[in-house]
């Protein structure tokens, strides 16, 4: 499946190169254009990532996302900075059907698991950005790749996968907003090694090619930013590839 993503700074289309905010593309249509675009093409989930809440959640574009959030046709997922059960709870009663939950995921799992438990699987979407070290270990910085946290991928999923987790968002900081491809032996290893959770591949998809390069791993989803605002191919051409749409 394929996952159109729209980053949001005050209300507009923006893109961060390696999450960087010093390092920001700015583009001239409206966030509800490119949904609407996007519906259009196909898309059955789209993904958006409030960058003003993610620094801080009383900047929370909640009108923005009021107007986003309750697209007839979408599964609709958001992230950002969630810090909080209210936030959790804010974002659902705005009408989002999946919280994206990144830092706080990693630094305190066991109130995100009680969250998974209260809210259900379908509700939540962990955000893991993985930095691979000289020794393969996969890394979980936090605050936005800028904190070391000390912990790795693996003994963190096996707390969430006991809890039920369902959707995973996985990044290789090193391929975000590089146009260069994915990390495919990456997915395929996560895949494999947990197959109950519905992997959502993300950074680094630069061309067709690297979408059909996923088709093996077993990813149930490849989230599409840069790549897709920038023309490198249409929705069209990206769902037309992928098994199943």
């Amino acid at each position: 499946m394929m996952i159109p993503a729209i980053d949001l700074i005050n209300g507009q289309v923006v893109r961060l190169y390696q999450g960087d905010y010093q390092q920001k593309t700015q583009y001239q249509y409206s966030p509800q254009e490119r949904q609407q675009a996007y519906a259009s093409a196909g898309a059955q989930v789209m993904h958006f990532v409030d960058l003003d809440g993610a620094k801080d959640s009383s900047k929370r574009q909640l009108g923005t996302l009021k107007n986003l959030v309750k697209h007839p046709g979408m599964v609709i997922q958001v992230g950002g900075g969630i810090r909080n059960e209210q936030d959790v709870q804010q974002l659902l009663e705005l009408g989002a059907d999946r919280v994206v939950i990144g830092s706080l995921a990693i630094k305190q799992p066991a109130l995100v698991q009680a969250w998974l438990a209260k809210y259900g699987s379908e509700k939540i979407v962990l955000a893991l950005d993985i930095r691979i070290d000289e020794q393969g270990r996969k890394q979980l910085p936090t605050h936005g790749w800028i904190k070391d946290s000390g912990i790795t991928l693996e003994p963190l999923l096996d707390g969430y996968q006991d809890a039920g987790i369902k959707h995973v968002l996985c990044t290789d900081i090193s391929k975000d907003g590089t146009l260069s491809g994915s990390n495919v032996n990456l997915y395929t290893e996560l895949c494999q090694n947990y197959p109950e959770i519905k992997w959502q591949a993300s950074g680094g998809i630069g061309s067709l090619e690297d979408i059909k390069a996923l088709i093996p791993t077993g990813v149930s989803g490849v989230i599409l930013g840069r790549s897709l605002l920038e023309g490198k191919f249409t929705l069209e051409e990206a769902i037309t590839c992928w098994p199943n749409g």
